[in-house]
């Protein structure tokens, strides 16, 4: 399976066996079309940035299928009103798809949650996951990795080419954000890296 210039791990058959159970028989965020957004907005070969964070947002109308992204009509959730307040941008909808077209890609370490089961997901996706962090770090073009929360940070060690850039801080959520997030300087370290600024919405 290939999605823009992604090939998909080979156990994602597996996986979605699985999920037609989950959402057969849960309530499951993201809607079932938007699992996989996040690879159909931003090509292998053009990823920039990665962002990593935990899993979908699990409470109704809210998960898109990018990381930390909600549709513009939907109120924009506490953990995405603190990366608006690090990054210094004032948003009117939290819609982040133009980050992911300019680059940025906003991946989950579980494509799939629970309705309000945070982690229900996170074994069914490791394996997934795993490898697509492994694939881009095979990249010769350097990329810059976000790693966001605990979930995130374990791919840690699994980033070894030197080219790319590492950065870690705290989840952005509300229980969290003031530990590391907050003066992480993240989006500020990208774009001096870049030369750009890629996280206009």
């Amino acid at each position: 399976m290939e999605i823009n210039k992604w090939i998909m791990p080979s156990g994602l058959p597996l996986i979605i066996e699985k999920l037609d159970y989950e959402y057969s028989n849960y309530t499951i965020y993201p809607p079932r079309k938007e699992v996989f957004k996040a690879f159909e907005l931003t090509a292998f070969d053009e990823v920039k940035v990665v962002i990593l964070g935990q899993d979908p947002y699990y409470r109704p109308n809210q998960a898109n299928g990018l990381a930390f992204s909600v549709n513009d009509d939907i109120a924009i959730p506490r953990s995405l009103k603190n990366i608006f307040k690090e990054s210094n941008i004032s948003a009117k909808n939290g819609d982040l798809t133009p980050w992911a077209k300019n680059g940025v890609f906003l991946l989950n370490t579980a494509l799939t949650v629970r309705a309000g089961q945070p982690n229900s997901h996170r074994i069914l996706w490791r394996d997934f996951t795993l490898e697509i962090i492994k694939r881009l770090n095979e990249r010769k073009e350097g990329i810059i990795f976000m790693l966001w929360g605990n979930n995130a940070i374990d791919y840690k060690d699994d980033i070894t080419n030197p080219q790319h850039i590492v950065l870690t801080a705290s989840h952005p959520s509300p229980l969290s954000a003031k530990k590391v997030f907050f003066g992480c300087n993240h989006f500020k370290i990208a774009e001096e890296i870049l030369g750009e600024n890629i996280f206009k919405l």
